[in-house]
């Protein structure tokens, strides 16, 4: 199966403004991705409209949010449905900083509606929750969903480059790279590879292939030996 499980909208302040949901989702369908998920930076208000994309292209989708641990930690959380994901990204809301944007400086951050007219998120997207590195597979758990770190073989917002070392009681299931698994990931994870793309040219031709039996959240849960 080709996968792209780590995807940046127009809504994350450091998404270009043409990676709308249906335009990326369009893309990722063109270039032969089987299941994309969108992961913008703690939050997932564009999940539908990108939900909506992948039923007109015909490809699975899985919503979800790139959340920022209070070490400022980035970790990769998806959801078996959009009702489930839009409740744990209200709850998410409540763990996160209010500090305005300054769409001069971070970027916009732009909603995009299926059905009505795009408005601009208030609160800076960027910041740490107040949700620690260990507290957050639980709380995503909440909502049936699943987490696990971001792009650990990078140095900004890695798990390695932020905390030095792997925590010995992290409960997650896989792990995500960029291009190369680093020293120190225990053994017995799966590995996730993902394009972590901001800009319509960073989606990778293809994706990345997991042997996952079905392109949906239930094939990832299988995959990862959760069901």
């Amino acid at each position: 199966m080709r996968v792209d499980l780590h995807l940046h909208s127009c809504l994350s302040p450091c998404g270009d403004d043409q990676m709308r949901p249906d335009v990326l989702v369009g893309f990722s369908a063109l270039g032969g991705v089987e299941l994309a998920a969108l992961t913008d930076h703690n939050s997932v208000r564009n999940c539908p409209a990108a939900a909506a994309a992948a039923a007109e292209y015909g490809i699975g989708f899985i919503p979800g949010a790139e959340v920022t641990t209070s070490e400022d930690v980035h970790c990769v959380c998806l959801l078996p449905t959009l009702e489930a994901a839009m409740a744990f990204g209200a709850e998410l809301e409540r763990h996160c900083q209010q500090i305005p944007n300054r769409p001069d400086i971070f970027g916009r951050q732009t909603i995009c509606h299926p059905d009505g007219p795009d408005e601009e998120y208030p609160w800076l997207l960027l910041p740490a929750s107040d949700l620690s590195i260990l507290e957050l597979p639980a709380f995503v758990r909440r909502f049936d969903g699943l987490c696990y770190p971001a792009h650990v073989d990078r140095e900004a917002n890695g798990l390695f480059a932020m905390l030095g070392l792997w925590p010995e009681e992290l409960d997650v299931p896989a792990v995500e790279i960029r291009h190369r698994l680093p020293a120190g990931v225990p053994d017995g994870l799966k590995i996730i590879q993902a394009s972590d793309a901001h800009r319509l040219e960073d989606l990778p031709e293809g994706g990345f292939v997991l042997p996952l039996p079905s392109a949906d959240f239930e094939g990832l849960a299988r995959y990862l030996r959760l069901r």
